[in-house]
């Protein structure tokens, strides 16, 4: 997709009429859409994440850890006041309308784990009342649905190289097998990139991505193949508070070296890291005729992987009685289970554990405010030896899922008449379990012993979950209307492994959840209103059944009720369209998390806890428009004014205030420009001021940041060579100094300029 328009023009038909589509405004239906632009595209790199491409999009917000997307800790999403981040999942996502198991961080994964921007082919972006039949039970705020490209029908080979600032490159390559056997067409891609962080380049960023798709026509049935292999491990970024932020913008309190103070070196940047594989493959077919069409496909995903922690001790979780060594220091033993009966800070040569000095004070100031004299080598004897634990969470997840869908064109009188329905199934199984290892020399490095010396927890989750949708659509001539319901079934089963505590279940269904719409045509020629209502539902996760805080008899699932109001006008030269919406938000849940700029509790029992914290209501305006000046000069704006309140009675988010995180104003200006086999092209946008807390005590700042692409594409440049293009992008053009997402009231500071070149060969 980082191909220009010149080049494109060697791909297929299906490709051509994708790339025509996504410059539309948005599809003809009774609810706010919109799909990038090969413009947004051309805006991002071939390094950054398929997120990052539908930022510009009328009431969308994406921050990211750093300009590549390679922190997933650090990723939020913001639509109408509804957050895809740590703390809460309320934006659905698929790929290629294929549910993606949620996006949380522990185990969820995101649509950049499942494709590689060079092979994205484009993300349909539905703000709030979105399509009955979409497969999320987390979509209470819109969906955003990601798809892959497509193979040629020409034998292909696309080389692409990019290196950049932050010691970023990627080295990817794609074969198109042309025509593989009768109307069968095939491509395979592999990719490897890496980068440091922008803070230190004290990171060790990796990612490995495999993945492969098959069109074909047997018959009369379509078939279509995908599977994606994804191997990423990522160095996180911390969040800070605004009075950090203020003495400091350009660090994040994360440290790039050993001090051999555990204290201090639990802000060790490699120590705090996400390890990540997901595995993703599903086979579709479908049958359409004129009067009819049946689709169906089955998929499967596995995720497995670890976050990573460096906590300042260990764990004593075993008695060994005065003047003995520590069992925790021991090698090839793991405690399972069990509470804890102490720390560990400092030991002697013999693995004693020692006590600090009476009436020491501690000189420590960082981080988290400084650290008593338990953690201060200055504390103890001469000779006293630091010691500290290496923590990991480890996640596995197998889900397995299918989808069917029909679609009936008939007749009612003489007025056309569309009934669809369809179902969702999915069963997964997730596990978790927290293990505790010894570091192997506090002293000098973070390596840590591969036996653990205690396993904390493991538990281990099913859920399944079920979904019905109908909806019948009828054209009156003055105008279409359509009506619809769905229902979900959830069921929700919990299991300590180890006995710890009592096995859970839920059953967290919802209502029959009612959808309509209506579009009318109107005079003038390109011109339609349109009006949608839909009721949306998000289940209880199964985590919310592995948090200790959660008290569980009091979770409800999140719902709410969108409505969107608004004009739509399409033609050759000039697209717009303008959305009034309004959003009634109940039930909100919220992640309460243990890390934050105060410090964190390595020993809470989870990760955290989750409550409902009342509602929200969200109102406002997006508006969207494209001008093709000339034929060399393209021009796009958006403007999203958005208002979303808190409702209901509890005193940490009171009724009234706005919500956390959510920005208020936003705003996008774009200009691009092609001739010849030169383009180029310029994007600014603007993000008002955000409350960084629910009680509104905390203002962050407003920002501008603008984005820049350059580049020139020559086709048959030189015998056995199709196509060669270099390009030049610069995210953050001007250097600006800003805190970008927000979660758990505090944030991440904006990544800075990025610089990155792509050289590409296509033979």
């Amino acid at each position: 997709m980082s191909m220009s328009a010149n080049a494109q023009q060697t791909n297929t038909q299906s490709d051509q009429e994708t790339i025509e589509e996504i410059t539309v405004v948005g599809k003809s239906v009774s609810y706010a859409n919109n799909s990038v632009s090969q413009d947004m595209v051309n805006q991002q790199s071939a390094m950054t994440s398929a997120l990052a491409v539908i930022d510009n999009l009328p009431g969308v917000l994406v921050n990211e850890g750093d300009t590549f997307g390679s922190d997933d800790w650090s990723t939020t999403v913001s639509i109408r006041g509804f957050q895809l981040s740590l703390d809460e999942q309320q934006i659905g996502i698929t790929v290629d309308g294929i549910a993606n198991g949620n996006s949380n961080y522990g185990g969820g994964a995101k649509a950049n784990r499942y494709i590689d921007t060079e092979n994205l082919g484009t993300v349909e972006v539905s703000q709030g009342t979105a399509d009955v039949a979409s497969r999320s039970n987390e979509a209470l705020g819109g969906t955003l649905n990601f798809t892959t490209m497509n193979p040629g029908e020409q034998e292909r080979l696309t080389i692409s190289l990019t290196g950049g600032d932050f010691e970023a490159k990627k080295y990817f390559a794609r074969y198109e097998t042309g025509e593989l056997a009768k109307d069968t067409y095939a491509w395979v891609s592999v990719s490897s990139s890496s980068n440091s962080d922008w803070v230190q380049q004290a990171a060790n960023n990796e990612r490995d991505h495999l993945a492969a798709k098959l069109i074909s026509r047997v018959g009369e049935i379509d078939l279509t193949a995908y599977a994606s292999y994804d191997d990423v491990v990522e160095a996180n970024y911390q969040r800070i508070n605004t009075a950090q932020f203020k003495a400091d913008p350009s660090w994040d309190r994360l440290t790039d070296t050993i001090t051999g103070i555990p204290y201090i070196d639990q802000v060790y940047r490699n120590g705090w890291q996400t390890h990540r594989e997901n595995t993703f493959a599903y086979v579709d077919a479908a049958y359409t005729t004129n009067e009819f069409e049946v689709s169906g496909n089955v998929y499967y995903h596995n995720n497995s992987g670890r976050g990573d922690w460096v906590p300042p001790y260990l764990v004593d979780i075993i008695d060994d009685g005065a003047g003995n060594a520590n069992s925790e220091l021991a090698s090839n033993t793991a405690f399972l289970g069990g509470a804890p009966i102490g720390r560990i800070y400092f030991v002697n040569k013999d693995g004693e554990a020692l006590s600090p000095i009476a009436g020491c004070e501690s000189s420590i100031s960082f981080p988290y405010g400084g650290a008593g004299a338990e953690y201060d080598p200055a504390c103890y004897a001469a000779g006293a030896i630091p010691v500290g634990s290496y923590r990991h969470t480890h996640y596995g997840k197998e889900r397995f899922g299918i989808n069917a869908d029909f679609a009936w064109y008939g007749r009612i009188g003489d007025m056309e008449n569309t009934l669809r329905g369809g179902l969702w199934y999915e069963d997964y199984q997730r596990q978790e379990w927290r293990d505790w290892h010894k570091r192997i020399d506090a002293r000098v490095s973070s390596n840590f012993d591969e036996t653990p010396y205690w396993i904390q927890y493991s538990r281990e989750f099913n859920v399944d979950t079920t979904m019905f949708y109908l909806e019948d659509e009828l054209d009156l001539g003055l105008a279409r209307v359509r009506l619809g319901a769905k229902k979900f079934l959830v069921e929700l089963e919990g299991e300590d492994l180890f006995g710890q505590s009592a096995d859970v279940s839920v059953d967290s269904d919802s209502d029959i959840l009612i959808s309509a719409g209506v579009v009318i045509p109107m005079p003038i020629e390109g011109l339609e209103a349109f009006a949608g209502y839909a009721e949306n539902f998000a289940a209880i996760k199964d985590n919310v059944l592995e948090r200790d805080a959660s008290a569980l008899e009091n979770i409800e699932p999140e719902t709410a009720e969108n409505i969107d109001l608004g004009l739509r006008y399409a033609s050759n030269l000039f697209n717009a369209s303008i959305t009034y919406y309004d959003v009634s938000f109940d039930n909100r849940l919220s992640f309460i998390a243990p890390d934050s700029p105060d410090g964190i509790d390595y020993l809470i029992g989870t990760n955290g806890g989750y409550v409902n914290v009342g509602g929200i209501d969200s109102s406002g305006i997006e508006a969207s428009a494209t001008w093709y000046i000339t034929n060399d000069w393209g021009l796009y704006g958006s403007y999203t004014y958005n208002d979303s309140e808190y409702t209901g009675t509890l005193d940490d988010y009171p009724a009234g205030n706005t919500v956390y995180g959510s920005a208020e104003d936003l705003a996008v200006l774009s200009l691009d420009w092609a001739r010849g086999n030169y383009f180029a092209g310029l994007s600014g946008k603007w993000v008002g001021d955000r409350w960084m807390d629910a009680a509104n005590t905390t203002r962050v700042d407003a920002y501008t940041t603008f984005d820049f692409y350059a580049g020139v594409s020559i086709s048959s440049p030189i015998q056995g060579v199709e196509d060669m293009e270099l390009r030049l992008t610069i995210n953050n053009l001007t250097d600006e100094s800003y805190l970008g997402g927000i979660s758990g009231q505090s944030a991440w500071i904006g990544a800075p300029r990025t610089a990155a070149i792509n050289f590409k060969l296509a033979f």
